[in-house]
């Protein structure tokens, strides 16, 4: 069980698998006042870096589940660096259907809704988990301006204009299924920056450790296209943001 290859490679070094920087994961984690010996569960929790500070910073207790073995591995290497190893576990599975074993006072997903078939089909898999008065935490992209054209919603990594709302619209769902939005915080351009110009170092490293490797046409062609794809496309038109939740 893995993630495709291609994310393995272009994300081997980042700590963070989404826009996030470091400095807007420690708002998100202050702004949701988290006491300790709170319970987290993460699903698609990639290197572990949301449950690892939080353990050091909020002495929170963790679990994550993530199906990239590079990152699983990296997530517990973590842990070990920063000394929470005895609050935070990392399983390397299948996230899609996982409910914890004890309730949790925080269930997130942040930026892999595809475990849930969407946004409404995930919150629901992280309801399993969660006890009363929990919070739910989602991680989702949204329009910052609507494209012009299907192209340019390709360009941004979307299969069509429909695949995202505009972040008013995306509020609004969450009141039709019935939550209240307690917390927000969004990304900006820097986040988006970071992580998408960081895979081209790490592409441009892979290839000179790797040139004989059969993968290589293909990270030679992103790392020729990436750039330009990015400043065109995704910096401009694509917001993202974690959402904190509650059930009515």
């Amino acid at each position: 069980m893995d993630i495709p290859r291609i994310f393995n490679v272009t994300e081997s070094a980042h700590r963070i698998h989404n826009p996030f920087t470091p400095d807007k994961l420690a708002t998100l984690g202050a702004a949701l006042r988290l006491e300790p010996g709170t319970r987290v569960l993460d699903l698609g929790s990639g290197s572990g870096e949301m449950l690892c500070t939080w353990a050091r910073d909020y002495d929170i207790i963790g679990t994550g589940v993530d199906m990239s073995r590079l990152f699983s591995d990296q997530a517990k290497r973590r842990a070990e660096e920063l000394g929470v190893a005895d609050r935070v576990e990392f399983i390397h599975g299948d996230a899609a259907g996982y409910v914890a074993d004890e309730k949790v006072g925080v269930a997130a997903c942040v930026g892999a809704t595809w475990i849930g078939g969407g946004v409404a089909g995930t919150i629901a898999l992280l309801t399993k988990s969660l006890s009363s008065n929990g919070i739910i935490l989602i991680g989702e992209p949204y329009w910052r301006q609507l494209p012009p054209t299907e192209d340019v919603a390709k360009g941004c990594g979307a299969r069509s204009i429909s695949d995202f709302l505009l972040l008013p619209e995306l509020v609004a769902s969450f009141d039709n299924l019935n939550l209240d939005l307690v917390e927000m915080v969004l990304a900006n351009q820097d986040g988006w920056d970071r992580y998408e110009a960081a895979k081209w170092l790490t592409m441009r490293r892979w290839l000179e450790e790797n040139p004989d490797d059969d993968f290589a046409k293909e990270i030679r062609e992103r790392l020729t296209s990436e750039p330009r794809r990015h400043v065109a496309y995704t910096r401009e038109y694509l917001g993202w943001g974690v959402f904190a939740l509650m059930a009515r």
